[in-house]
């Protein structure tokens, strides 16, 4: 009875390990909180771009991976580039912002 209580309890610390190491995130990969933020950023900069009335958000792609958003697309104006990489630099939790938007 006691060897079956002792494999119970290996199993289960077993389980314990292997279900907390599959939370950790590895490189190039997301965990689920760090993917559910990441989209919060993204959902956030885009609802900004909407209140902008100069800049056509539906040209302009965003993309959030560990906070760091990436903009790429296109827009017809220097400063509308500018001014999509200044929105997405004050959104709450951004750490950078690659601004990869082309000016045609």
């Amino acid at each position: 009875m006691r060897r079956l209580s002792k494999m119970r309890n290996v199993i289960l610390a077993c389980a314990l390990v292997a279900t907390t190491a599959a939370c950790d995130a590895t490189s190039g990969r997301e965990t689920v909180g760090e993917y559910v933020d990441d989209s919060t950023i993204t959902a956030r900069v885009k609802s900004f771009f909407l209140n902008e009335p100069d800049m056509k958000s539906m040209q302009i792609d965003v993309t959030t991976f560990q906070n760091v958003v990436q903009l790429s697309g296109f827009v017809d104006k220097s400063t509308t580039k500018v001014r999509a990489g200044e929105i997405a630099r004050g959104t709450k939790g951004v750490k950078d912002v690659k601004n990869d938007l082309i000016v045609r």
